[in-house]
């Protein structure tokens, strides 16, 4: 018998690598709001990572819509991206084990809108002497759950099958997000809803 497996790319595998970053932050740090404003070290080290592979996957969501795409900011993104997915800003992530609920691009919804995640990536990237705060756990947990969502739509057709596996330890869809699992040879893949129903 010959179990078939699919090639993943590199940025759904670099993605778990983060999330499973994060899965041992929680160890020191309760996932609560009430804690969102703590801050350290590991995670501004866990943002930046989140933050700079969410912009490498974002241009490559603006090449495959548009192979002649020169997109390279934030606000480029956005006005490519959201004609073609306008659900992706309503995306909501779920972190079950905690009860927390994330909206990571909600603000692309807002003209000239950028996640707040966004900022304070610039910001401590750019100024971490002086922003080092908003390298806080709120901020890392949007910027986390954000490159989930832009690995979704990157791989759009695998994750609307649920091919997308190991599917994340940490981060779900929502109910309006989720459309049923498949089972593929090993484990369990999660089917994405990424279009309006």
């Amino acid at each position: 018998m010959t179990i078939q497996t699919t090639k993943i790319d590199a940025h759904w595998n670099y993605f778990l690598s983060i999330e499973a970053d994060l899965d041992r932050l929680s160890r020191f740090i309760e996932f609560d709001e009430h804690n969102y404003s703590c801050f350290s070290l590991e995670i501004v080290r866990l943002l930046i990572a989140a933050a700079a592979e969410a912009d490498v996957v974002c241009k490559q969501i603006c090449q495959s819509i548009n192979p002649a795409s020169a997109a390279d900011n934030i606000h480029q993104y956005r006005d490519e991206i959201m004609p073609t997915y306008p659900v992706m800003s309503r995306f909501e992530v779920l972190a079950p084990r905690y009860g927390l609920h994330l909206k990571p691009w909600d603000n692309w919804n807002r003209p000239r809108g950028v996640p707040l995640w966004w900022t304070a990536y610039n910001k401590i990237k750019h100024q971490r002497h002086v922003e080092y705060p908003r390298a806080n756990l709120k901020n890392v947990l949007n910027a986390v759950a954000g490159l989930f969502v832009a690995c979704l739509y990157l791989y759009k057709d695998k994750a609307e099958l649920g091919e997308l596996i190991p599917s994340p330890s940490i981060l779900r869809p929502s109910e309006e997000q989720f459309n049923g699992t498949t089972y593929g040879g090993f484990e369990f893949g999660i089917n994405y809803q990424l279009e309006n129903h």
